[in-house]
């Protein structure tokens, strides 16, 4: 993702996807090859676009959006509402972001705070799981790790998911890159049976190698650029599968 004020969005491009359905903890999850020109487009914004025309991002084919809610403990989106209630209105099905900052407090105290600036979850089938944005320490980069250990990590977003399970009852969905999971988390398998995969891979013909431990991605964020505003991405599946998703279903 890109910066707010400080904070930070997201990155991914297509070729041949998926549409059958894999169950993760009850939730829709696509897997089987399909044409990339029939999957859902969405995309992802954050303050960086300010007031959005919702009308006009539905006239060019936009059927989901992740809007970023939070980063750290401290930062709230001050486009939220507008973002949020406004993708709603024009009948596009949206979900709330949290961009992680791993080194400035626990992953509870972060899940708490998402949750209460736009992260709840409902199953009313315009409502994405809860996200978490997990990527390279955009403020520091000799510690593009957070200064954390990879054991550290893991337990860092096995708190933050726990604690968003416990206040919505969804696993969040999780954002990141191979290279970031990789180097991290060591390539983790600890997330993928039961966290859908929100990858980010640009300038390529499809999502490349995924993060450890996932075999199949369920959003895939090809570009931070394109017809919709703010970052490009795909849903692996059909209109109808996007809805169950929202749903958790």
């Amino acid at each position: 993702m890109a910066r707010d004020r400080n904070p930070s969005c997201r990155h991914a491009r297509i070729l041949a996807v998926s549409v059958a359905a894999l169950t993760v903890g009850g939730t829709a999850l696509a897997e089987t090859p399909a044409s990339a020109a029939s999957l859902p487009k969405g995309h992802d914004v954050s303050s960086h676009q300010k007031n959005v025309d919702w009308q006009k991002a539905g006239t060019k084919g936009a059927k989901f959006v992740y809007v970023k809610a939070t980063e750290s403990t401290t930062y709230r989106n001050p486009y939220f509402g507008q973002q949020y209630n406004g993708a709603r209105n024009a009948g596009i099905i949206r979900g709330a972001y949290h961009f992680a900052l791993p080194d400035k407090s626990s992953g509870r105290a972060q899940a708490a705070h998402f949750v209460r600036n736009g992260g709840r979850w409902s199953a009313d089938g315009w409502t994405l799981p809860p996200a978490l944005d997990i990527e390279y320490n955009p403020y520091d980069k000799k510690h593009k790790c957070y200064g954390l250990t990879k054991a550290k990590t893991i337990s860092w977003i096995k708190s933050f998911s726990d604690e968003v399970k416990r206040l919505t009852d969804r696993r969040p969905v999780i954002y990141t890159t191979a290279h970031w999971w990789n180097t991290c988390t060591g390539g983790s398998r600890a997330f993928a049976s039961n966290h859908a995969l929100w990858v980010a891979r640009y300038n390529s013909a499809d999502a490349g190698a995924l993060p450890g431990g996932w075999s199949f991605w369920t959003i895939w964020q090809y570009d931070n650029g394109g017809s919709l505003p703010g970052d490009q991405n795909l849903f692996n599946g059909s209109l109808s599968q996007l809805r169950k998703f929202a749903r958790g279903s």
